[in-house]
């Protein structure tokens, strides 16, 4: 795992080249965990890939000197991981089974929305603005457009709504974690709850695929290629790399620059969907992405004022 820089004052050069690497590689990563559901059960899958990440970033971050976890921290951890990861991160790896990827990542995209709502209603929430607002009714039109009936926009193109709605909820389940987080008792050091995150998600994920009987359907031997090489982009890449970079550009680079990935990688997504995979490039898809899009950068930008920065969405971490 390369180690989190921290100069004062980085080159601009070295801020673009972690923001590029958060943009591609999380972008990426709804690709990867399309290839890798192909040959391996998405529950059990991700649940490897949680458990090895959060167990060696747990063991770096202690070598470096963060101190032990309280229980209090670990309950903290195990609540933000089961929305974030379980609920989060596990219905995207089910949806990836129905819906194309690039689909998913603009589904995804739309955290930010619900996070605004939330906030309308959560005690001592932060109450949004009408530009907020009106971003988030301009992201529900474009879910609208995405997934509704091809009378919509008149071409046809349909969503598996089943798998629209799970990644739907995933979205809303990342939302709910990220809310609890911001004021959950977890550790100084992001790291340290990150990998707690992971574990705890991880070990929900693999209870979840437990009971849902994919032990049964795991063939070693049937496994692709691509499906592992996958895995391993997700957990060295997507868990370890594009994580340190983005932790690091919270300290070191402006917010609305940071959060311009949010609006970045759902366009990363749908075109490497469309290049490596063939999934479909449909004008419903064109006009739906516009909308989410628009609609995330206008929130992200507002609310970006007031906070570090947006939360990474379930498929990222």
């Amino acid at each position: 795992m390369p180690p989190s820089p921290s100069p004062r004052h980085p080159s601009s050069l070295s801020i673009w080249a972690a923001l590029g690497s958060v943009y591609l590689i999380w972008g990426s990563t709804y690709l990867a965990i399309r290839f890798v559901v192909e040959g391996l059960p998405p529950f059990l899958s991700a649940a490897a890939r949680f458990l090895v990440a959060g167990a060696v970033l747990l063991a770096w971050r202690r070598l470096r000197g963060d101190p032990p976890p309280k229980i209090r921290e670990w309950r903290a951890a195990a609540i933000a991981g089961v929305f974030m990861l379980v609920g989060g991160n596990g219905g995207v790896v089910w949806a990836e089974q129905h819906v194309p990827s690039g689909v998913v990542s603009l589904l995804v995209a739309t955290a930010p929305l619900w996070m605004a709502l939330l906030d309308l209603v959560i005690p001592g929430g932060r109450r949004p603005s009408a530009w907020v607002l009106l971003g988030v009714l301009m992201g529900l039109a474009g879910i609208v457009v995405l997934i509704g009936p091809e009378q919509f926009i008149g071409h046809t193109g349909q969503i598996d709504l089943l798998g629209a709605g799970v990644v739907t909820a995933a979205a809303l389940s990342w939302s709910i974690g990220s809310l609890y987080s911001r004021q959950a008792g977890l550790p100084a050091s992001p790291l340290l709850a990150t990998s707690m995150e992971m574990l705890a998600g991880g070990a929900g994920l693999f209870l979840l695929g437990t009971v849902a009987g994919e032990w049964g359907r795991l063939d070693l031997a049937a496994v692709p290629a691509r499906s592992w090489a996958g895995l391993l982009y997700l957990l060295v890449l997507g868990s370890w790399v594009a994580f340190s970079a983005y932790t690091w550009l919270l300290r070191v680079a402006p917010t609305p620059l940071v959060a311009t990935y949010a609006y970045v990688n759902p366009l990363v997504a749908v075109a490497l969907g469309y290049l490596l995979a063939g999934e479909e490039l449909s004008p419903r898809t064109l006009v739906a992405a516009g909308i989410i899009i628009g609609a995330v950068a206008l929130i992200t930008v507002l609310r970006g004022r007031n906070r570090a920065a947006p939360p990474q969405s379930p498929g990222r971490s």
